[in-house]
C-alpha cells in the first residue's frame, strides 16, 4: 500500500482552494479544441462533495437557459486550472440534491455566510 500512497500523493494538487457545499464557485476548466487550449469557466453551486485523497470529487449545479445543468469534477484533475469561490454559502446539509426540485431563483440560491 505504501507504493500506492506515494503515487497518489504525487498526483495530488497542493494549492486547492478550500470550499464547501453551498458555495457558489467558478471552476476554470482547460478545454482542448484541435491544437489549441483555452480555459472555460463553469459557475454554479456546489451541491455535493465525495471521496477523499486523490479520489475526491465535487458536483456543481447551475441553471442555463431554464434547464438545470450538473457537472462533476475530480478535485485533483489536471483539467481544472483553478477554483474560485464567488459566494460563500451557509447550509446545514452535506448534499443539496433538493435544489433539483426547485424552480426559478430558488434553485440557484442558498443563504450566504456572514
Amino acid at each position: 500500500m505504501n507504493i500506492l500512497d506515494t503515487i497518489a500523493k504525487e498526483q495530488q494538487k497542493d494549492n486547492v482552494t478550500p470550499f464547501n457545499v453551498g458555495d457558489t464557485v467558478k471552476v476554470h476548466c482547460r478545454v482542448i479544441e484541435g491544437g489549441k487550449e483555452r480555459v472555460q469557466i463553469f459557475q454554479g453551486i456546489v451541491i455535493a462533495r465525495r471521496g477523499s485523497g486523490i479520489n475526491e470529487a465535487f458536483t456543481v449545479r447551475k441553471v442555463a437557459y431554464g434547464e438545470g445543468v450538473e457537472r462533476s469534477f475530480p478535485l485533483h484533475s489536471p483539467k481544472i486550472a483553478k477554483i474560485e469561490v464567488a459566494i460563500r454559502g451557509k447550509v446545514r446539509r452535506a448534499k443539496l440534491h433538493y435544489l433539483r426540485d426547485r424552480v426559478g431563483k430558488e434553485a440557484v440560491t442558498v443563504k450566504t455566510a456572514r
